[in-house]
């Protein structure tokens, strides 16, 4: 996949959100991936996962869209797949 995907992964900075991020990290392969978490104790990222409707954390939003795995609280690899993904 030659295509940069931005993938945003919003958590509060607390035992299980850094668990997941970890789990991202190691399971991302592609160079053109771009993995940022972000804080969501600022309040600027705070509204930003707000607009993306993130109502728990962890939470991945790839390319300015809410994975699929997100929107149920969970982390799945296959939606990160379907979301465009390359994946260990």
């Amino acid at each position: 996949m030659n295509t940069k995907q931005k993938i945003e992964i919003y958590s509060c900075a607390c035992p299980v959100c850094d668990e997941t991020v970890e789990e991202i990290k190691q399971l991302v392969s592609c160079p053109s991936c771009d993995v940022t978490v972000l804080d969501t104790c600022q309040p600027d990222i705070a509204a930003k996962a707000k607009e993306h409707g993130i109502k728990c954390l962890p939470a991945i939003v790839v390319n300015g869209k809410l994975s699929d795995c997100c929107k149920c609280g969970c982390t799945d690899e296959t939606a990160l797949r379907n979301a465009g993904v390359c994946v260990a």
